[in-house]
């Protein structure tokens, strides 16, 4: 599959049914993350704001969620009931998406972009002001 040049083009590459699930996850985020930008990042759906907060992709069998570069520790027993590993969690697309945790996950990691984006600031300014 070539790269596709947005969300839309993404989606619209996939079966039906893989489609709706693509895009239930694309609006969870959305409403998770307003201010986020959608971006096609390594050939697959991304939503950025200072940094990626999450990126999203289907499979034959699974939406795949990176949320790079790990995922909350308070939310690790519900995400321990789907397959993953280090960075990636796997919804089954034989089931109904779990809206509400993909909800809750990327609002945490929204809040960790910003986190992050204010640490460094502060580093550049504690830089900037020695000099």
């Amino acid at each position: 599959m070539k790269k596709p040049k947005d969300i839309d083009e993404y989606i619209s590459s996939f079966p039906s049914k893989t489609q709706r699930a693509l895009k239930q996850v694309r609006v969870t985020v959305r409403k998770a993350a307003p201010q986020a930008e959608e971006v096609i990042s390594y050939g697959i759906p991304a939503f950025k704001m200072n940094g990626i907060v999450v990126y999203f992709a289907a499979h034959a069998k699974h939406i795949g969620m990176y949320p790079k570069p790990s995922g909350p520790e308070s939310l690790k027993k519900e995400l321990s009931t789907y397959k993953g590993g280090k960075g990636t969690i796997q919804f089954p697309l034989d089931k109904p998406l779990p809206l509400g945790l993909i909800m809750r996950f990327v609002k945490f990691r929204a809040r960790q972009d910003v986190q992050k984006a204010k640490t460094k600031n502060k580093v550049r300014s504690a830089q900037s002001s020695t000099r």
